[in-house]
């Protein structure tokens, strides 16, 4: 009986999987047949604990606790296709989280670099990283600071709404690299408002960003604004 049990769930898995890409995905112009392919593989059950394991292809975010999420299926694939990762490029994700889209920019074939700084989500992602299989290189410490021993990078992904990027990521770009995001919209802190995708290139200036598209996206606590002095 467990065996049976076991591979009635596996199979309800593999469906929602398959849902989620040809209700999710697919309709929101996600289109690149190796990032359907990934995610049609990856399941993103054994990056939640068990108590929000029903909600893994939901379309929308999965509160995780302190603020974190795991991003909307739908707001990290379109994120991913736009960032076009190529075998062998190295990638810094900010903001980890439990592991979920690292495997993902792995089984793209980027070199990862995964950041996170909150220890309950890394004791997440550190057996469900190893349970799928995926070679990616997980790191603690401040999201803010990013992660200088890997730089300079080809691509630098934040998983998480920003208000304000520290110039400190910025500075860890490759001269041709590209680094996606959600800008965070204007709403109560720690919301889901609707801010908008961007991607940005290093210029003389600075990084010079382009939108892509509206995503609701709750704020990554360690890249709020800080709060301006009121007289």
């Amino acid at each position: 009986m467990p065996h049976a049990i076991s591979q009635a769930t596996l199979a309800d898995t593999q469906a929602a999987r398959s849902a989620m890409v040809d209700s999710q995905i697919r309709p929101n112009k996600v289109t690149e047949p190796r990032l359907i392919a990934a995610l049609r593989n990856l399941p993103r059950e054994a990056f939640l604990p068990p108590s929000l394991q029903a909600w893994a292809y939901a379309d929308d975010d999965v509160k995780l606790g302190a603020g974190r999420v795991m991003v909307s299926p739908m707001v990290t694939a379109r994120l991913l296709q736009a960032a076009a990762v190529q075998p062998g490029e190295s990638v810094l994700l900010v903001g980890a989280g439990t592991g979920c889209t690292a495997a993902l920019l792995a089984e793209l074939g980027g070199v990862v670099t995964a950041l996170e700084e909150d220890a309950a989500l890394l004791a997440i992602a550190r057996p469900a990283l190893q349970a799928v299989g995926a070679s990616v290189t997980l790191v603690e410490g401040r999201l803010a600071e990013g992660w200088a021993g890997g730089r300079p990078y080809d691509l630098i992904v934040i998983e998480g709404a920003v208000e304000q990027l520290p110039e400190t990521i910025a500075a860890q770009l490759a001269p041709q690299g590209r680094l996606v995001m959600v800008k965070a919209g204007q709403g109560r802190m720690g919301a889901a408002n609707v801010g908008q995708a961007v991607i940005g290139r290093p210029t003389q200036g600075g990084l010079s960003f382009v939108p892509l598209f509206d995503a609701a996206v709750a704020t990554l606590p360690a890249l709020r604004r800080a709060p301006a002095f009121v007289f």
